[in-house]
């Protein structure tokens, strides 16, 4: 791995970190923030965790994404004009 797209994979996992306790609310929902400021929540068909691990994941591909080699073969094409600003 390149070291844009080292430190690219870095900032994004220091950047998605939860943050303070998990909130247990009514109907057996729980939710926690992330220090990027969404809150992550359980569902009906997912857990805390699987939304945390989703989240992180997501991060980490759009991080690398940004930055991967102009022609880089992908699974999922992204265009500049996909990408979060």
């Amino acid at each position: 791995m390149s070291a844009v797209m080292h430190r690219a994979k870095a900032d994004a996992r220091a950047s998605h970190v939860t943050v303070g306790q998990v909130r247990h609310l009514p109907g057996a929902r729980e939710e926690i923030d992330c220090s990027c400021g969404m809150t992550l929540t359980n569902g009906p068909h997912w857990s805390l965790d699987e939304h945390i691990r989703l989240h992180r994941a997501e991060a980490r591909y759009l991080a690398l994404s940004e930055v991967a080699p102009a022609g880089m073969p992908r699974l999922i094409p992204v265009g500049p004009e996909r990408l979060p600003r």
